[in-house]
């Protein structure tokens, strides 16, 4: 069974790898052992709105899947990471990869996200066996639903990344 470590860093670029523009998760508004709820702001500035669609911009899905899972990311880093030392700013130095996405189960789409609206997401860890971590999320535009997702995540050895 594998020992995990708890961390609370003070900037999301601490707990994650993913950086600009590719960094979606702006704020977390809170985080427990089973539940993070992040937040985003769709400003109209992110480098994938002007092709999607023009004169039309709406946040895709597929970024709202990826959404979802940076949120989870940072659950797992906080609350189920394998090492006690953790950099996200030296890429070689965690022997571990943290949430890698293996699998997506079930996505439902139900509305749009447009510039100017703050997505907040709601994500619940189900189930986790060693080093897979199975989750739902569900994203909001104020009180409106627009995203459910079931996903997994997995701790992978850093070295597969690399060789």
């Amino acid at each position: 069974m594998t020992k995990f470590h708890q961390h609370s860093f003070d900037r999301i670029e601490d707990y994650l790898h993913h950086r600009s523009p590719y960094l979606l998760v702006e704020r977390i508004v809170s985080l427990s052992d089973q539940e993070i709820t992040t937040e985003k702001t769709v400003t109209g500035n992110e480098f994938f709105l002007p092709g999607h669609f023009p004169g039309a911009p709406i946040f895709p899905g597929a970024m709202m899947q990826e959404l979802s899972t940076q949120s989870a990311g940072i659950l797992i880093a906080a609350r189920y990471n394998p090492m006690e030392q953790y950099n996200t700013h030296d890429p070689r130095f965690n022997p571990y990869a943290l949430g890698v996405l293996v699998r997506v189960s079930h996505a439902k789409y139900r509305s749009f996200a447009k510039p100017g609206d703050v997505l907040t997401v709601r994500v619940r860890l189900n189930e986790h066996t060693d080093d897979l971590f199975d989750f739902s999320a569900k994203i909001s535009n104020g009180e409106r639903t627009i995203m459910q997702n079931s996903f997994r995540l997995a701790n992978i050895e850093s070295q597969l990344l690399y060789s």
